[in-house]
């Protein structure tokens, strides 16, 4: 089966962003419906001590997932745009790469286990937690695969799905049998085969099974030089959303890991909105590239960017405002999680302008994108820790280290949106700035009706104060930050039909 067409045009790029867009803000409000039961479950059930060792361990195993993908989230957009062979062909060849990395990992870490676990095990079936490292992998260029021809619902429905509620009903039911200690670790586990099956199904609907297939190890040798520097950067990147928790699992109490990754798990909700627009910004930059379009290039980041910062502005607000009433849900015991909850949300908005602007340096300039994003995560690891010990030396409680955690994620990512961003503008000789003074005169009145609802019961303040924020913040931002081509977003067709899944 072929692929279809890319849009011919700058107009066709900004609808298959925008139509990537919707389906991804409908992703979020599944992400949201599903993510909460399990943070509700885990926090409640498990108690705080099993989800932090629990979040602990997902820092390893995710890790070498995603390295062992060897960059081909972003990287297989480029192999299958330069067309060298059969397109099934190409995917398998990372497929087949991915599953020996993958599986020499696990086997690591299974023989060598304590990395995964610096505050100690719930159960010694936590261990099995490996299994899911070649999953992971394989689902992650799977679903890159699907993306490359616009098919963006795979993702949605995997992602936000599929896997959300497979683990939230899976730690539901393994709380009530003998295996309750592994229970959130088995859930997990259950959670990643179920996206990969999702995943697989339509990609063999779509590409079909390789044809003369004739995997070459010096084939894939290169292939893996080639990849070395996008897989590093994207382990790079997705590490600054990790290594916070890894740095506590060293320098706090299971238990305050725990609330922590509740607030991260909430605070990552709207980062989904700007990491689910790269499957569809690759393709496109890809074939402007290609073509020589740098103006374009710079259009898109810049219009891709604002409407990222945009929606993440929103519903940080929403989140954040009426903070404690969020967090308390989980349990009373999370409620000291508000602080670092606020930072972290904040991190993701000022993160977008980065992330885009990634999106085109990993093709354009590759080695200094991730020398800066080495850069970051070294920035980062020394601010925690600084943090941290401060904290500790002037006596304040667990929850502060935490809230240190998030504010010095917050000024890492912060600097690496100003550098990359300024890297991208020299390189396209455009400006890329994604920043508008309309969010500000749509943030002050949201803050305003927050302030109101957070005088309210706490079930008032969450029924009617979250959507009351997000109501007044749209309101303004359609009416006082969106131009025509910002509202292609909220439109399904714009003067022609946008590429077909």
């Amino acid at each position: 089966m072929t692929s279809p067409s890319p849009p011919p045009s700058d107009q066709g790029d900004i609808q298959a962003l925008a139509k990537g867009g919707r389906t991804n803000f409908f992703g979020f409000l599944l992400r949201l419906a599903a993510r909460l039961p399990f943070l509700f479950i885990a926090g409640r059930m498990y108690g705080a001590e099993a989800l932090g060792r629990f979040a602990s361990a997902l820092v390893m195993i995710e890790l070498a997932a995603l390295v062992c993908s060897m960059g081909e989230k972003r990287g297989l957009a480029q192999r299958l745009s330069e067309g060298e062979d059969v397109p099934s062909n190409l995917v398998f060849d990372g497929l087949l790469l991915a599953l020996i990395l993958s599986s020499a990992a696990g086997a690591a870490l299974w023989l060598f286990p304590a990395p995964m676990f610096p505050n100690g095990m719930n159960s010694p079936l936590d261990r099995l937690l490996v299994f899911a490292i070649p999953a992971y992998a394989l689902t992650e260029i799977l679903l890159a695969a699907q993306a490359y021809r616009y098919d963006i619902a795979t993702t949605v429905r995997a992602r936000a799905v599929i896997e959300p509620w497979t683990i939230s009903i899976m730690a539901g039911v393994f709380f009530y049998t003998e295996w309750r200690e592994a229970g959130l670790a088995l859930a997990y586990i259950c959670s990643i085969f179920a996206g990969l099956v999702a995943a697989g199904w339509p990609f063999l609907r779509s590409y079909g099974l390789p044809r003369d297939w004739k995997p070459h190890p010096g084939k894939m040798a290169r292939m893996s030089a080639r990849a070395f520097p996008l897989a590093v950067a994207d382990a790079v990147e997705w590490g600054t959303r990790r290594l916070d928790i890894f740095i506590l699992g060293f320098f706090a109490a299971p238990a305050a890991v725990g609330i922590y990754y509740v607030a991260q798990q909430v605070a990552s909700l709207p980062q989904k909105l700007k990491t689910s627009f790269e499957p569809i910004l690759g393709p496109v930059i890809t074939r402007n590239l290609k073509e020589g379009n740098h103006e374009a290039i710079a259009k898109q980041v810049r219009q891709v960017g604002f409407w990222i910062i945009a929606a993440q502005a929103g519903i940080a607000l929403a989140l954040g405002v009426p903070g404690e009433g969020v967090m308390g849900l989980v349990g009373p015991n999370f409620v000291g999680g508000t602080g670092a909850l606020a930072f972290l949300l904040l991190a993701e908005v000022v993160a977008a302008t980065a992330v885009v602007s990634e999106a085109a340096l990993v093709y354009v300039a590759r080695k200094r994108n991730l020398a800066i994003s080495l850069g970051t995560i070294a920035l980062q690891a020394g601010l925690t820790v600084g943090a941290i010990l401060l904290v500790e030396q002037l006596g304040y409680s667990e929850p502060f280290k935490a809230a240190g955690a998030a504010a010095s994620l917050m000024l890492a990512l912060g600097t690496a949106s100003l550098v990359k961003a300024w890297l991208l503008s020299r390189i396209l000789k455009a400006p890329v700035n994604c920043w508008r003074w309309a969010l500000v005169w749509a943030t002050a009145p949201a803050v305003v009706v927050g302030f109101i609802a957070i005088q309210l019961p706490e079930w008032a303040e969450l029924l009617f104060g979250i959507p009351a924020i997000l109501f007044t913040y749209g309101w303004f931002i359609w009416h006082r930050g969106f131009g025509p081509e910002d509202r292609v977003l909220f439109r399904r067709n714009i003067g022609g039909k946008t590429p077909t899944d």
